[in-house]
Order: structure tokens, then sequence, then C-alpha cells
């Protein structure tokens, strides 16, 4: 009964019907017969379709008749090519219930245009599977980077690095011949094993991407060590990078940066913990997105497609125009310096010892809030003064301090009408105290915590040494800068100038030699 003598085959089921434009022929029905012809002969289709002329310019494809039907063809305007496109599927369709594909290097005319052809079919090319080796470096040994080292490890080559006194090494003994065990949020569990626990910085050399998970005061010995053995193309991802971590990595790298990728992201993928350190740790919770920026621009595509595909689904890596937007957007340069200075400042405290431990965020006072405007406004005002002075650039993701928190916590506050009741009614914070040393009834303030002597010199000297440059005044920022490097010890503002001995120390653009504007924007990659 399905002898083709007795009667015609059943022709096969249409998955889908596209209308042609005139003059090309009949409606076309794209069939599992031709999915297989454009797998098997998709060079000869696009050779066909690659002056986006044919069908409705076929003249113009073959031999004209005299030269005036030769002048009227190369007068009609070509196409669409999502209209060429349908047409490439009407010709396949057609090639495809004759049997014959058209052959490589074919007349458009001859072989596609509604034309079976009596060319010989093609076969189709040979399948191949390649392996693609891939090889990530990650930089530090607490949480995060024992998280990520687990997690990469578990899929690619992977390599922990850590020049941190002989934390390489202590890990590296701990962990001994067994795997890594990662419990993540999902409940599941990674078990894994880097391929090296080290502090040598010649494994450069084999990396394709490296992931710097340590304090941002640490990242320029990472960048110096690895500089003579990174090879181009590199992806360097720093989470998070802080303020001014673009200009830091090419300042280090020298000629060399223009040849690497450097993604900066505004936070840390997840939050997580040790069980057990050097063997076990835990994914607290996934964040379900985190902002990243790409120098240069053009390798955007490259370095989101790396690091997305080494995190996974969650978080997804949202795009953001440029690292200067992702600088100036740091909260916890403004935050952490600006609490600090809220509560220990000279106004507000008489040095003497408390008996609890004050609330950080939700203890936000009136004095503490119109500090935190003062310093989010001047940040906003050097923002504005780049836009100007940079045609085209977009600093929209440098929010207020207070449009952070509504991005950011949307939902988890109750009195959003300030940024003051944003703080104090985040549930997030619930419970979270001023970093202190001491005992219950005698507790004092701990000065040299990181939110002064890691956010001030890696985020609020970014701010400050920028609007010094473009002639902007900083009278909140500066009162703040001059109470924050007492505490830590370090002499930055010198007269009101960032010129004291340490501000090459910071990531200030001028402890990087940057004095001018122009200078600025070029090794920022603005132009």
């Amino acid at each position: 009964m399905h002898n083709a003598a007795v009667r015609p085959p059943t022709p096969p089921p249409a998955m889908a019907t596209r209308n042609l434009r005139p003059g090309c022929g009949k409606p076309s029905v794209t069939t599992p017969a031709a999915a297989s012809l454009l797998a098997a002969a998709g060079l000869a289709i696009l050779r066909c379709c690659r002056d986006l002329l044919w069908c409705e310019r076929r003249t113009a494809l073959e031999p004209a008749a005299d030269a005036t039907a030769a002048a009227a063809a190369a007068a009609t305007p070509a196409p669409p090519l999502a209209n060429n496109v349908g047409c490439a599927l009407a010709a396949a369709e057609a090639c495809t219930a004759a049997g014959k594909p058209p052959a490589p290097g074919s007349n458009c005319a001859a072989s596609c245009c509604c034309n079976a052809g009596v060319l010989p079919p093609v076969p189709p090319p040979a399948e191949t599977e390649e392996k693609n080796p891939f090889c990530v470096l990650v930089c530090g040994g607490g949480n995060a980077a024992q998280v990520a080292t687990a997690m990469f490890a578990a899929r690619f080559q992977t390599i922990a690095v850590s020049f941190f006194a002989d934390e390489a090494a202590r890990w590296k003994a701990a962990l001994g011949d067994d795997d890594y065990e990662l419990t993540l949020d999902t409940d599941k569990i990674v078990k894994s094993k880097p391929d090296d626990i080290t502090n040598d910085p010649s494994v450069a050399a084999k990396a394709d991407a490296i992931v710097l998970a340590v304090p941002s005061f640490a990242h320029g010995e990472y960048f110096e060590k690895f500089a003579p053995y990174m090879k181009p193309n590199t992806v360097v991802a720093c989470m998070p990078a802080r303020s001014g971590g673009d200009i830091l990595f090419a300042s280090k790298l020298g000629d060399k940066a223009k040849d690497m990728v450097f993604m900066g992201f505004e936070t840390l993928p997840w939050a997580c913990r040790f069980t057990e350190w050097g063997k076990k740790a835990t994914i607290l919770g996934t964040k379900g997105s985190i902002l990243a920026a790409v120098t240069p621009p053009a390798k955007t595509p490259k370095a989101f497609s790396v690091l997305q595909g080494l995190l996974g689904v969650f978080p997804n890596c949202t795009y953001s125009p440029n690292n200067l937007g992702v600088s100036l957007r740091n909260p916890g340069a403004v935050i952490h310096p600006g609490v600090m200075y809220g509560r220990w400042c000279p106004e507000k405290w008489d040095g003497n010892p408390v008996d609890e431990k004050p609330l950080f965020y939700q203890g936000v006072d009136d004095y503490t809030e119109k500090v935190l405007v003062g310093m989010t406004d001047e940040v906003q005002a050097i923002c504005r003064r780049m836009e100007k002075l940079v045609p085209g650039l977009s600093l929209k993701d440098a929010c207020t301090l207070k449009q952070w928190y509504l991005d950011c916590y949307d939902g988890q506050m109750t009195d959003t009408s300030t940024l003051k009741g944003c703080m104090n009614t985040n549930k997030a914070y619930n419970g979270l105290t001023h970093p202190c040393l001491g005992e219950p009834g005698n507790f004092m303030p701990d000065l040299k915590y990181r939110y002064l002597a890691e956010d001030v010199p890696t985020g609020l000297c970014f701010s400050k040494g920028l609007a010094e440059i473009l002639g902007i005044p900083t009278p909140t920022i500066d009162k703040v800068m001059l109470w924050a490097q007492e505490c830590i010890g370090l002499e930055i503002m010198v007269d009101g100038k960032m010129q004291g001995k340490d501000v090459g120390k910071t990531r200030a653009p001028q402890g990087m030699g940057i004095t001018t504007t122009e200078q600025f924007i070029e090794l920022a990659k603005l132009k």
C-alpha cells in the first residue's frame, strides 16, 4: 500500500508556514526535509543569498538580455535581509522536493530560485565534537574564593592562587587528597578538586580567565605579579572591583593592558561561608543579578559569555555601559565611611566606651543622614560633569544612594520616603551593628575595620581624587576623609589636596599618576 505505483507517498507534516513576497513562487512550508537541506547545504544557500537580491532581482544575477535590462537591474534596491531569508527557505524546499540541493558556488538562479536544477547533491559535512580546554584562575583564600574554586573546578581546569602569607600551602594541606565539598543554596552538593593551589604567579600563562575574589586593596599585587605571564585576551574579573579597578589594572599592566579584557563587578555573586576551612563551604544565597562593566567595551560579549558560563544561570550578569559608572555607584564608598563618621566623629562621640554595640544601618539618625546625602550629592556632581565632558557617556548606573536602596531592596523597606527611612526599616539589616571591640558594658568602636581601612582607600579616595581633577568642591567628603585617614593611620589628603605621602596606596587617580582630565579619560578608555 505504500508503493509509489499504488498511491503517492504522504508528504511530511508541515512545521510552520511562511508567506513569501511576490515573485517568490508559492507559500513556503518549512518541513523536516527542508531543515535537513539547510544543514546539509548551508554554504550553498549562503552563497546563493550573499547579494541579498535573488528572487526579486534574479535578472541582476543572470546575464541581462540587453543594456537597458542590466541598468534597470542595477538600479533596483536590495530587499531586506529577512525577506530574502524567506526566499532562501522557499528555494531550499523546492530543491528538497526534487532531492537536488544547490551545489557550492552554483549560480543562484540556476539552483535556488524555484528551479530544482540537475546538479549533483552535496554530502552533509562531517559532525565533530571537539574538546574546548578552558583554564580559570581563582585568586584568594577566603569564603568567596573557595566557593568559586569549588564551583568552577567541577567543570573546568581550575587553579587557586593566593599570595597572602602561607595561605596557599595551608589550604593545599587541609584539602589533601580529598574533594572539596560545596553545598549550594539549592541543597545540591558539588564535589570537586582544583587542579592546583599555589602562590606561583606564572600559572597565569595558562589562564583564559582570572577571577579575583580578594579584598580590593590586594588587587594591585595580583595585577603586577600576573602581568609578565598573561596571554592576550585573558578575561580578568574582579568581584567586587570597587572604585577605579579598571584604571588600576591599566596602570599596573602598562602597554600590555590593551590586549586584555577587564570586567568589574559591583558585588560578589553569593552570600557564603566556610563550614570547614579549606574543605567545605556553603552558599547561603545567590543574588538574582549583579551589575558588571567591561573595558574595552568591544570585548563585552566575550567577557559576559565567559563569566556567565562560569557562574551558571544565577546570578544574571547585568550589563553596565562602563566601569566608571560601576566605580561611582560603589555604595560602600559612601555608606560605610559615612555611617562610621556619623556615629563616632568628635561631634557625636565623647570617646568613652558604650554599653551596647549600636545598630549600624538601622541606627542612622538625622545627623548621619545629612552626612550621607551630602556625600552622595557630591558624587552626583562628578557624574554630571563627566557626562558633559565626554559626549555620549552614560553614568546612569551611578545613581544616588537612596535610588540604590530602591533598586536593590525593593519590598524589604517599610519607609522609603527618605534615605534614613530606607536604612532604618530595611529588613535585610535587622540586628547588624557597628564593628566594635570589647565586651558588653565596655565596647569601643573598631576604627580600623574594613569599613574604613578598605572602603576609604579603594572607594572614597577615587571619588575625591576625580572631583579634585574636575574642580568640583566636596566639603562633606573632605570632612569624612580627614577624620577617616587619622583612624586608619594614612596620610592621603594634605591641605585639601590628594597629595599625601600615602596617596599611592589608594585608588585616587593621583595615586596612579593621573592629574588631568585628559589623562583620566584616556586611561579609563572613555573615548
